[in-house]
């Protein structure tokens, strides 16, 4: 099965939410949260996410994550990671008691398929504009490996890349790590989106992606980068990039700051509001 059939079947069966001028969505991806060792690359971002988070939930947000919220390649069992990062799954609570709270599954927790709550793809439909609707998925739609053969990538992570990356090894086949890979991917992606007209936002690659011209295809980034989270804000009608992390006022206290990196981009229009129906 090709890249464009993978996509085609995951956006066949995806969720469907309104996106018009009131709309406020947050689209995280790649949290990779772990069990609290030194291989938990969340570990050291869980203040300045928990902090993005509170911001996003009182202020109206529907959160949105697109996959590999939790490492379940290199980790095997979810309760370990639920318990470690407790606070987050309560923080998921709060916005899922508010209709806010949508979760897709990526390939480093795609056994969460298993979980109806768990989604491969959501479509924000702009029902004035159905052209300027924006595709969510994770994006490991474009690798083979990590889609069709992921019990094989997942069994190379966990018992022969992870041990060797401990002795300084990168793992060659992850778009996360390798340019290369991470290159070929994003072109998978960004020519699937061309071809059929469709705004594509995905994570999976780690790369950051929101150019300032007009474009088919986006990317949130991470949650793991060394010293911030990145993600993307629609509001307004418009995407914004956006990162978290640290910074000190004058007096040296130290604070979570929100950095606009890119944006924003206008995506619908100042009159494309509601449909109403008849």
């Amino acid at each position: 099965m090709s890249t464009a059939s993978r996509l085609n079947r995951a956006f066949a069966q995806a969720l469907v939410l309104p996106f018009h001028q009131c709309s406020r969505y947050v689209l995280v991806s790649d949290c990779h949260r772990g069990v609290g060792t030194s291989a938990d690359n969340f570990l050291k971002n869980q203040h300045l996410y928990y902090a993005a988070m509170e911001h996003y939930y009182r202020n109206g947000f529907t959160y949105i994550e697109l996959g590999d919220g939790e490492e379940l390649w290199e980790n095997r069992k979810l309760r370990n990671i639920t318990e470690i990062h407790e606070d987050v799954y309560c923080m998921f609570a709060r916005f899922e008691e508010k209709g806010r709270l949508h979760l897709l599954y990526g390939n480093h927790n795609i056994v969460r398929r298993r979980n109806p709550a768990f989604l491969e793809a959501v479509i924000l439909y702009a029902e004035a504009m159905p052209e300027k609707s924006l595709y969510l998925t994770h994006g490991h739609q474009a690798s083979f490996l990590n889609s069709t053969l992921w019990p094989l990538a997942r069994f190379l992570v966990r018992y022969f890349w992870n041990p060797l990356e401990n002795l300084g090894f990168l793992d060659p086949t992850s778009a996360a790590k390798n340019y290369e890979v991470k290159e070929k991917c994003e072109q998978s992606l960004r020519s699937w989106a061309e071809v059929n007209h469709h705004i594509l936002v995905t994570g999976h690659t780690h790369r950051p992606v929101l150019p300032e011209e007009p474009s088919f295809y986006y990317n949130t980034g991470s949650c793991v980068h060394p010293r911030c989270i990145t993600c993307i804000e629609i509001q307004r009608g418009e995407m914004t990039l956006v990162k978290w992390t640290m910074d000190a006022r004058p007096d040296s206290v130290l604070y979570v700051a929100r950095e606009v990196i890119s944006g924003p981009v206008k995506i619908l229009r100042t009159t494309e509001r509601f449909v109403f129906k008849s």
